[in-house]
């Protein structure tokens, strides 16, 4: 019995002896690293570079500006390494050459404003879209800055290929918004979200897929949205905010990125407001 006692008691002391071993053993088996993405485009804004975007002279939403080109008056002026996009007011109203899908010119205005798209420059199916920007200024009524992405066969100004002959927001001309400021009075908070095609020309749910998310827009934040999977996921400095589920599929078409900034009201401006951007960059999964 007593050497049956002292064998038990081996036994187990081996036991624990190899349990605490294993358990403090370091995991050297391989692991599966997450998902890992190579850059494809990246424009640090050192110049206007005419080969990843152009002015986009376009009257949309009935905005009050008019969108000049060649940064006339400042308005997409780059400089020290950023890119600034602004709406100002130039104290006297001028004609404005900007037509809408259907012909109609815009009238005459004294606010001018900055528009860039990589449309027939940098389009790009799926991965991730990032720009890092801020505001000066924020939540004056009539503000409404712009970061998004359209569908490359968009039927809107500039026409230049055969194929862009599709009508918003049906496939093919999509849109995503990752970044809409919509003053109002409404300080440190954007918009962001896909626009839901109700399958007809013209016709398009804004509000269905859009979350309100607050962050500091006078500060530098890095907005992006990416697809994962299904889904498309919306990040601010690579944090998720806000995702539509299942929506991804739905934009299977070629996408380019627009930065503008328009003023959505008759409200009273002076001045000018600027959305300043660091760098914009596309993604892919390797």
């Amino acid at each position: 019995m007593k050497h049956s006692i002292i064998l038990l008691l081996i036994t187990f002391v081996t036991v624990a002896i190899s349990f605490t071993t294993i358990k403090n053993k370091k995991d050297t088996s391989p692991r599966l690293s997450p998902a890992s993405w190579e850059v494809d485009f990246l424009d640090n804004f050192d110049s206007f570079d005419p080969n990843n975007w152009q002015d986009q002279r376009i009257w949309v939403n009935n905005e009050k500006q008019c969108y000049v080109p060649d940064n006339k008056f400042g308005t997409r002026e780059v400089s020290d390494g950023t890119l600034k996009i602004k709406v100002i007011n130039i104290g006297e109203k001028i004609a404005c050459d900007n037509l809408d899908k259907h012909g109609n010119q815009q009238m005459d205005t004294e606010f001018v404003a900055g528009r860039i798209a990589s449309k027939n420059r940098k389009e790009f199916i799926k991965g991730k879209w990032t720009a890092r920007l801020k505001l000066w200024g924020n939540g004056e009524p009539s503000m409404f800055p712009a970061w998004w992405i359209l569908g490359a066969q968009n039927n809107e100004s500039p026409v230049q290929e055969e194929n862009e002959n599709v009508c918003w927001p049906l496939t093919g001309s999509g849109e995503i918004d990752i970044f809409e400021h919509h003053g109002d009075g409404d300080d440190d908070h954007f918009t962001a979200g896909a626009i839901k095609s109700l399958e007809e020309c013209d016709k398009g749910d804004w509000w269905t897929l859009r979350k309100g998310i607050e962050t500091s827009l006078n500060e530098y934040h890095e907005y992006s949205v990416e697809w994962e999977g299904s889904d498309l996921v919306y990040r601010v400095d690579d944090k998720e905010v806000y995702r539509n589920i299942g929506e991804g599929d739905k934009y299977p078409e070629p996408m380019f990125a627009i930065l503008n900034y328009a003023k959505i009201t008759d409200s009273a401006m002076t001045g000018e407001w600027v959305m300043e951007v660091d760098w914009v960059k596309h993604e892919s999964l390797k």
